[in-house]
């Protein structure tokens, strides 16, 4: 049951250290392809730590260490994607309001103090309204 566990978690950390190379160089192309494998390694990883918590079965001896150095590299491993993630949402994020305020309608102009027309992207307007 442990090596089970032991095997999950390190497909898990392979899936985290692909994905996280992707982020890293900002493939984001790569990175999306790799989140279907990443999902199922987390799955696989989250049903094999289900199983061993069923049956009580805990490492021990060598096991015991193995198992501590795979959580800590997991734990490193998903703190560094979750920075990556997060970087890389927010570079998306600027180029979809750039590209949005790119598209914005143009705006009409407006009129300075004097009266003189100021640029804007469009004419200047005005209206009167009479009750």
């Amino acid at each position: 049951m442990i090596e089970a566990l032991m095997t999950a978690a390190s497909r898990l950390a392979d899936a985290l250290r692909a994905e996280n190379a992707a982020l890293a160089r900002l493939d984001l192309a790569a990175a999306g392809e790799l989140a279907g494998p990443k999902r199922q390694a987390a799955d696989a990883f989250a049903a094999a730590y289900a199983a061993a918590q069923r049956t009580g079965a805990r490492p021990e001896g060598a096991d015991r260490l193995r198992a501590e150095a795979i959580a800590t590299g997991l734990r490193d491993l998903t703190s560094e994607n979750r920075r990556l993630l997060e970087r890389a949402i927010g570079l998306q994020s600027r180029v979809i309001e750039a590209i949005a305020g790119a598209a914005r309608p143009p705006g009409p102009g407006t009129y300075g103090a004097r009266g003189r027309a100021r640029d804007g992207r469009g004419l200047p307007v005005s209206v009167l309204s009479r009750a």
